[in-house]
């Protein structure tokens, strides 16, 4: 009884728990569902006055928008009144000035006509004046003018010849003060040294006993040294000398310097000549080389090809009326830098041709043509400038020159061949120099007589003066002096003077 009482206090109780979870969680979920429905009320409350100040705030910005644009509006409303006034008083200014040209045209058409009435009044006083003094004269209007052209011709003539000898007169003074100052300047800038004249070698000896030893038993010496070196060697009676000859001024230096060594080593025979002219041909052409960059450095022009200095070097050696000419290289680039600086020409141009314009010389004698031309060939050769190739072979005139920079380097080697102490020449060339001033003189109609004066730097001419007026004077003198320039070859410049007399002789009886 007990355990069924039990059982059933069990079960009343587990209902009864059973029921009150079921009742609290109905409550629980009742609350959930309240606060769930106060947040969704709250939240659209929030998103309602969110929307209320957002909309307040659009209406704001659209009335902010439309007032800015009736004012920007209104502005250019302002503006187009204002621009439509000013055209249209442009437009009443322009309909004015219409009016005033229109009349101004009108006048203008008006007094034309004037004009033109005016001149066909002239044209027929003309036309009757000019028949009256045909018919005064008893000429034509062609021979008139006939007459009239030809006094007009004479003076006109007489005064261009006038005027050209004043123009020419104060070109020449002009020209001759520029080119003094322009050629004192380069020379001043440029100082070298003076001509050593350089025509044979000779080699000192110890003795006249050295001779035979030279030459050897049966002459076996001197021909294997000849044979080697490729020069002839003259043993006469030259007191202790030996002169050693050749064209080629490098080999010549070879065998001058082997020959020497050879004296002092004492042992001369075949083999030992082989060894010591193969030594000082190594030692020439390093001393060559060196020659060569020497004088592009002193000349002021780098970055020559390597064999183009090469073959300048050897210039080293060889001399022109007793001018050594690699000096005479350095001096024309030099002169030729100073001169191109006072012109404005283009200064390395110069300077690379002043430098280069001889370097034919150096191989001339193995190689066919002028050494102009020849140097001009390696200059292209070693891919030069064109400018630079140009002043090589025009220097001479045998080609055109083409720049200024030509002119320039032709200036500086007659400056530098003619200046005091640079060259000699020799009687022979002297007189075929005179010789040729007085055949050109003599060559012209009207010249009695000429004469070369002053070491050929003068030619004076004697004319008819009943054949050659003083006009005519002035032009023999410039004819004979153009002919001159292109005709010879000389240092310097040469002065032609040309002298008119007339003599008036009568007798009293």
């Amino acid at each position: 009884m007990e355990t069924i009482v039990t059982f059933i206090i069990a079960i009343v109780a587990l209902a009864a728990g059973a029921a009150g979870g079921y009742y609290y969680k109905q409550y629980q979920l009742r609350k959930a569902q309240e606060d769930i429905q106060q947040q969704t009320e709250r939240i659209l409350a929030d998103s309602q006055k969110k929307a209320r100040e957002m909309e307040v705030a659009a209406k704001d910005k659209a009335i902010a928008i439309r007032q800015e644009a009736e004012t920007e509006t209104e502005r250019k409303r302002a503006e187009l009144r204002r621009e439509d006034d000013r055209l249209q008083r442009r437009r009443v200014e322009l309909d004015k000035n219409i009016e005033r040209i229109e009349k101004r045209e009108q006048t203008l058409n008006k007094r034309q006509s004037q004009v033109d009435r005016r001149a066909n009044e002239i044209d027929k006083i003309y036309s009757d004046q000019l028949q009256k003094l045909e018919e005064v004269a008893a000429m034509s209007r062609d021979d008139a003018r006939g007459i009239l052209l030809a006094e007009v011709e004479k003076e006109a003539r007489n005064d261009m010849a006038r005027i050209i000898r004043q123009i020419e007169a104060e070109a020449k003074e002009e020209g001759d003060r520029r080119a003094r100052d322009l050629i004192a300047l380069a020379i001043q800038r440029v100082a070298s040294e003076h001509v050593n004249e350089i025509t044979t070698s000779t080699v000192p000896i110890p003795s006249e006993e050295m001779k035979g030893r030279i030459i050897g038993r049966n002459g076996r010496n001197i021909r294997a040294f000849e044979q080697a070196a490729g020069v002839d060697v003259i043993v006469d009676d030259t007191p202790e000398a030996v002169t050693i000859s050749c064209f080629d001024p490098v080999r010549r230096e070879v065998a001058r310097r082997a020959l020497g060594k050879l004296i002092l080593d004492g042992r001369i025979h075949p083999a030992h000549i082989e060894k010591v002219l193969k030594k000082e041909q190594d030692e020439v052409e390093r001393t060559i080389v060196e020659a060569g960059e020497q004088a592009t450095y002193e000349a002021g022009v780098p970055g020559l090809p390597t064999e183009i200095i090469k073959i300048l070097g050897r210039l080293k050696y060889r001399t022109s009326y007793g001018q050594n000419q690699l000096f005479h290289a350095v001096e024309t680039a030099r002169l030729s830098g100073v001169i191109a600086s006072e012109l404005g020409a283009d200064i390395e141009i110069a300077k690379m041709g002043g430098l280069l314009h001889d370097l034919g010389k150096a191989i001339d004698h193995n190689v066919e043509g002028t050494h102009a031309g020849i140097g001009a060939d390696l200059a292209r050769r070693y891919r030069l400038p064109p400018k630079v190739i140009n002043a090589i072979a025009a220097h001479h005139h045998e080609i055109e020159q083409e720049s200024v920079e030509a002119i320039i380097v032709e200036s500086a080697d007659a400056i530098s061949g003619a200046r005091p102490g640079a060259r000699r020449e020799s009687l022979e060339d002297y007189i075929k120099r005179v010789r040729a001033l007085e055949d050109i003189a003599n060559s012209f109609k009207g010249v009695r007589e000429s004469f070369a004066l002053q070491a050929g730097r003068e030619v004076r001419i004697i004319v008819k003066p009943e054949q050659v007026d003083d006009l005519d004077s002035v032009r023999i003198a410039r004819d004979i002096a153009k002919q001159i320039e292109e005709n010879m070859q000389y240092p310097g410049q040469i002065r032609v003077t040309v002298i008119r007399e007339t003599r008036a002789v009568d007798y009293a009886k």
